[in-house]
């Protein structure tokens, strides 16, 4: 496979995983024990905000890059398509763009270690998404939070009419932007979510029936109380 190919073979796709969670770990050792003490408030606020600002930009590429936008919309209808093939940005694109349009701005507009605290909060969020994403299509669902993962993404990949349900990790920029979806011929919705979704939620008809906005905050509220550590083994 080449380095720009966004189809990847088991042990790529899986250092993908790898090589990311490494270099959240440098900058978070880095930003806890080398950085002066006396910043730790500034830093953690910081990594917070680049945490939350990446459930936008995750939101923004994925309904107006990957939807929108050559190649790269053709690319992603590839993964609507096949959805358990292994695909995904490739990680030498993935890198160049966090250090490109997060890490070099930021260090330009203040210094190092509020620019390392940013990218970290943002690289984290990168990470936690990767894997998430993976989960909903490859593991099944061990607990509460991967079931409401598959659930709202198995709305994505599989509702009939305009697309909706843009976030993965969260679908608080979906209620924001109006994006959620309503089902559009009650109990026949089920017609528009595939077997394995149906297998891996078997609930989601019932559930999406409640409507639009009204399933969005039922999102939000489950994402906020069920949040925990991912059980279920890839």
């Amino acid at each position: 496979m080449g380095l720009l190919t966004t189809e990847h073979g088991k042990a790529a796709h899986r250092a993908d995983f790898v090589l990311y969670a490494v270099a959240a770990a440098v900058l978070a050792f880095l930003l806890a024990v080398v950085a002066p003490y006396e910043r730790r408030t500034e830093i953690v606020a910081l990594a917070l905000l680049g945490l939350a600002a990446w459930t936008l930009v995750e939101y923004v590429l994925h309904r107006f890059v990957l939807h929108g936008l050559q190649p790269f919309r053709t690319w992603h209808a590839e993964h609507h398509r096949r959805p358990r093939a292994l695909m995904g940005t490739p990680t030498i694109l993935s890198a160049a763009l966090i250090s490109v349009l997060v890490f070099l701005p930021a260090l330009a507009l203040s210094d190092l270690w509020r620019a390392s605290a940013l990218t970290f909060g943002l690289l984290t969020g990168y990470l936690v998404y990767a894997i998430a994403h993976h989960a909903t299509h490859h593991w099944r669902a061990g607990n509460a939070w991967t079931r409401q993962l598959k659930r709202t993404h198995a709305l994505h990949h599989y509702r009939v009419g305009p697309p909706a349900w843009f976030g993965v990790t969260s679908p608080i920029w979906d209620i924001v932007f109006g994006t959620c979806g309503k089902p559009s011929n009650g109990r026949g919705r089920r017609s528009a979510v595939s077997a394995e979704a149906v297998r891996d939620a078997a609930d989601v008809e019932a559930w999406e029936n409640e409507g639009g906005a009204s399933a969005c905050r039922t999102a939000v509220r489950a994402h906020l109380v069920l949040a925990a550590p991912v059980g279920a083994a890839p």
